[in-house]
């Protein structure tokens, strides 16, 4: 019975080899996918962007606020061109709230960002949906003074620059900003339908970038990370 059971072995073990073969080709692949996007994010980070402002006062502030994979803008509340989101307070985020100082613009995923919690509560469907293409979503609220500690950088841009990043924010949300009805993470928030798509080559780190260079603000040409986010402040004097 011996001989009988040892091609059956043998081809089992074979069977085991080829699938330990197709198990770490596929991981290696992974690996190398993922090690390609983190190099050509940083690539992407220090790349020569459009002409730099010259000759005009930086006399206007905004933040850039980290978070553990997302950047938000904070804009001045006392900045005339603020009042382009004025629909915000409309929908119920403090704008007008005298402590309020400033107000907090973010972009994502409509699956993963507008997920209330932790992001140990994020679904793998909304992972899923993020990474292959999701509709895009803004997200709104107020904060007051915002101290000096890491993960807030500060930008000077001038009068100009500011009105075209407030623009160019303002222009994703369309004509006619719609609110979405969600509760929100804090109940000083809300999030409004978007325009464009979110996925894991347009992330909401590459939108903040986006609308930094349509503001004339050097920066880098794709930055899908924090880090990359981070390496082009520094590699561009932000």
């Amino acid at each position: 019975m011996s001989l009988l059971r040892l091609p059956l072995c043998a081809r089992a073990a074979g069977r085991d080899a080829g699938l330990i073969r197709v198990f770490r080709f596929s991981g290696l692949l992974i690996a190398a996918c993922i090690a390609a996007y983190l190099i050509a994010a940083a690539v992407g980070a220090v790349l020569p962007t459009g002409d730099r402002a010259a000759n005009e006062p930086a006399n206007r502030e905004v933040l850039l606020v980290a978070g553990p994979i997302h950047f938000d803008f904070l804009l001045p509340l006392d900045d005339p061109p603020v009042a382009a989101f004025s629909f915000a307070a409309e929908a119920g985020v403090p704008m007008n709230d005298p402590r309020a100082r400033w107000l907090v613009v973010g972009w994502g995923s409509a699956a993963f960002y507008t997920t209330v919690g932790s992001y140990a509560d994020v679904a793998p469907s909304a992972v899923w949906r993020a990474v292959t293409g999701d509709q895009a979503v803004m997200r709104f609220d107020v904060v007051g003074e915002v101290p000096n500690v890491p993960g807030v950088h500060r930008l000077s841009l001038s009068e100009r620059q500011f009105t075209a990043l407030v623009q160019a924010i303002r222009a994703d949300l369309g004509a006619v900003p719609v609110r979405l009805p969600l509760d929100g993470f804090n109940g000083t928030d809300a999030f409004f339908a978007a325009e464009g798509h979110f996925d894991i080559f347009r992330t909401c780190n590459v939108w903040v970038g986006e609308k930094l260079r349509q503001a004339g603000v050097a920066f880098g040409r794709w930055t899908p990370t924090p880090y990359a986010v981070r390496l082009s402040l520094w590699w561009h004097g932000g």
